[in-house]
């Protein structure tokens, strides 16, 4: 163990109270021990201490002290003095105590029904204790002391009749808010105080989180003086104006001391007297709770009384509220600052990504632009090569002029795209492609060392002219595709142009057609 603790130096008692309270909180056992220490190993101060995060509450720390010590002779003196001045000097120690929590039962729980068989037969001592049970609610209504002096014998009694023999279905805390308020309406006609829908749990919460006084307003409608008080107090002009006032941050829950959750606050909050209301305010420093009660407001009373009581409850806990409102604002500005300082960042870095995706998107194209550009051009180059060793391997094999002795000749002229005209003859059963292929190697032709090459028909090559031989008057396209000999085509003689063969003179030639 960490910190010289060691488990096996405590008692059972602590042991037991260390398991259980690890078993709640999940805590390493050097703190829990610590915090059970300073709690005088109390289980329920040190889970409350644990959860709510507060500094050690010196009431309760007392109060587990005096349970958890030895016992003192019955002789004890005392000092009158020193109490009274205690008295006077601490009046907020007395005055405040924690608002309790309750337990809630869902409503969506399938009420038990016993057997039919079962329920004939126990029938009879069924109505000796409804008999019982609301004997003791009377005594319980006209005296409400006897359930705080009797709480281990008619206590539980008037608390199980007064939440399963007044007939009320159980419900959820959210459904017998809903039900409290439409109940409230319909008796007294409109709800100016805006009950909170929801449990008493979630009150709490709110008024926690919202820094709010929570005015907690329980109604027993047996009660002879709960009409009178409601309509003549509790919705007076005076008590709706100030509750409803922005400044003095008041939310009320009410509810039915008939419900069970009702019944169990009225309970916690140690009410004695009916109609009764509570004032709930979050008092750091003073309650390990968080929350506790400022003021009690118990019978019938005037809207001046109720309203000083609140009033003075509100003033004396406004001053710390507002440091912690202060704190919390500082807080939320600087956390909504931090936010914005990082969305700032998040959208500097979403820029910064865009661009350098944009940056890396253009030098890949540049890339793919170069490396095609090179690609095109290397394929340029190798097409120009294979070219230039077709037009070497086929002027060998292109025919030499006819002589004099060949009596029907064709005599063909050919104006050439640079405007030069080349007169030739050619043996009548000469192909069409002869005369392309006397353009295309016009240029080797006229070197005397043309023909000696010795150059091989380029792999894979296919050529295609680039050009065409027409007829001007009239305007005859002698198509190399279509083959047939010169004589056929051209006659004795003729006068050929040379035209190259371009998207323009595409478009014309099937114009033309």
């Amino acid at each position: 163990m960490s910190s010289g603790i060691d488990i096996a130096q405590l008692s059972d008692s602590e042991r037991s109270a260390l398991e259980t309270y690890s078993a709640v909180t999940g805590q390493e056992p050097a703190e829990a021990i610590e915090l059970l220490r300073r709690s005088q190993w109390n289980v329920q101060i040190a889970v409350s201490k644990f959860f709510d995060g507060e500094g050690p509450d010196p009431v309760e720390e007392a109060r587990a002290a005096l349970e958890n010590s030895p016992p003192q002779p019955a002789r004890q003196t005392q000092n009158l003095m020193t109490d009274d001045l205690t008295a006077q000097l601490s009046p907020a120690a007395r005055a405040v105590d924690p608002a309790p929590r309750v337990v809630t039962q869902s409503g969506n729980q399938p009420t038990y029904r016993p057997p039919l068989l079962l329920a004939l037969l126990f029938t009879p001592f069924n109505l000796l204790y409804r008999l019982l049970c609301g004997s003791f609610r009377l005594f319980g209504a006209l005296f409400p002391f006897l359930p705080r002096l009797f709480q281990s014998t008619a206590g539980s009694a008037l608390q199980g009749s007064r939440r399963n023999t007044n007939g009320r279905r159980a419900l959820g805390p959210q459904d017998t808010a809903a039900r409290f308020i439409r109940e409230f309406e319909e008796e007294y006609g409109t709800n100016p105080l805006g009950f909170l829908e929801n449990g008493y749990n979630m009150a709490l919460e709110k008024a926690h989180k919202d820094l709010k006084v929570l005015l907690v307003v329980l109604i027993a409608p047996e009660h002879d003086n709960t009409n009178g008080w409601v309509r003549d107090t509790l919705l007076s002009r005076e008590v709706v104006e100030f509750v409803n006032d922005p400044q003095n941050g008041v939310i009320v829950w009410g509810g039915n001391i008939q419900d069970s959750e009702a019944y169990q606050v009225s309970n916690s909050l140690r009410c004695t007297k009916f109609p009764f209301a509570a004032a709930i305010v979050h008092t750091p420093g003073v309650s390990s709770t968080a929350m506790s009660v400022v003021s009690r407001i118990a019978g019938t009373t005037s809207p001046a009384e109720f309203i000083e009581k609140l009033r003075s409850a509100i003033s004396q806990n406004r001053e710390p509220l507002d440091r912690l409102r202060s704190t919390r604002a500082e807080q939320q500005a600087s956390r909504s600052l931090r936010q914005e300082q990082d969305s700032a960042y998040e959208r500097s870095l979403a820029i910064d990504r865009e661009r350098a995706r944009q940056r890396r998107e253009a030098e890949a194209a540049q890339q793919r632009e170069a490396q095609e550009a090179a690609e095109r051009e290397a394929a340029e180059e190798k097409r120009r090569q294979d070219l230039q060793q077709w037009k070497q391997w086929r002027v060998q094999s292109i025919a030499d002029e006819p002589g004099p002795d060949v009596k029907d000749a064709v005599r063909v002229s050919l104006r050439l795209p640079t405007g030069e005209r080349v007169i030739r003859k050619f043996a009548p059963d000469a192909e069409i492609e002869e005369l392309y292929a006397l353009v295309e190697c016009y240029n080797l032709l006229q070197d005397a060392q043309g023909k000696a090459t010795g150059a091989e028909k380029p792999a894979g090559f296919e050529h295609q002219y680039g050009f065409r031989l027409v007829s001007p008057m009239p305007r005859v396209v002698y198509e190399v595709e279509a083959g047939g000999t010169v004589r056929d085509k051209i006659g004795r003689g003729g006068n050929l142009l040379v035209e190259p063969i371009d998207d323009g003179s595409d478009e014309e030639g099937e114009d033309d057609s």
